[in-house]
C-alpha cells in the first residue's frame, strides 16, 4: 500500500471524483480530503507511480493538482477511526485528548469523522477503553463493534 498526497485540489472535488481519478491507474483503498488537499491510499507501488505521472499537475476544476507520494512518518502507527465528529471539534482539540492516552502521529478530521494514528497499539487499545461512553465536545464515545485488531472504529 502507497499513501499519496494530492495538494490544491478545487473546493468543488468530492472524494468520489477523486477516487474514480486514482482508480485508473489501480486499487484505491482509501480516499480523505481535508479542505484543499487529501490522501488516496493505492494498493501497490507501480499503480501509485502512474498514478504520480499521469496526476500531477493535472488540472481539475481549472486547478493544476499536485501528487506525489505522501512523506509518512517513518513510524508505524495504529490507526483509530473515531465518528460521530462535533463540527466544533479542531484537530488540535481532538489530538490533545488522544495525546493523554500516548503519542500521536497523525489526526485528520474529514468532515464527521477523523483518522487518528497512534504511535503505540497498546495505547489505542487504552484510548478506546479510556474513552467508550465518555462526552467529548457533544455525543457520548462509543466503540463500534468488536475491531481489536489493526484498525479501530469508535465514535466521538
Amino acid at each position: 500500500m502507497v499513501k499519496l498526497f494530492i495538494g490544491n485540489l478545487p473546493r468543488e472535488a468530492t472524494e468520489q471524483e477523486i477516487r474514480a481519478l486514482f482508480e485508473q491507474y489501480g486499487k484505491v483503498l482509501e480516499c480523505d480530503i481535508i479542505k484543499n488537499y487529501g490522501f488516496v491510499h493505492i494498493e501497490d507501488k507501480t499503480a501509485a507511480e502512474d498514478a504520480i505521472r499521469n496526476l500531477h499537475h493535472y488540472k481539475l476544476h481549472g486547478v493544476n493538482i499536485n501528487v506525489e507520494a505522501s512523506k509518512n512518518k517513518s513510524k508505524a502507527s495504529t490507526k483509530l477511526h473515531v465518528g460521530n465528529i462535533s463540527s466544533a471539534c479542531t484537530n488540535l482539540e481532538l489530538r490533545a485528548k488522544f495525546e493523554e492516552y500516548g503519542p500521536v502521529i497523525e489526526c485528520d478530521i474529514v468532515k464527521d469523522y477523523a483518522f487518528v494514528h497512534m504511535e503505540r497499539a497498546e495505547d489505542a487499545v487504552e484510548a478506546i477503553r479510556g474513552l467508550d461512553n465518555t462526552e467529548f465536545q457533544g455525543p457520548s464515545i462509543q466503540r463500534r463493534g468488536n475491531q481489536w485488531e489493526d484498525f479501530y472504529s469508535f465514535s466521538v
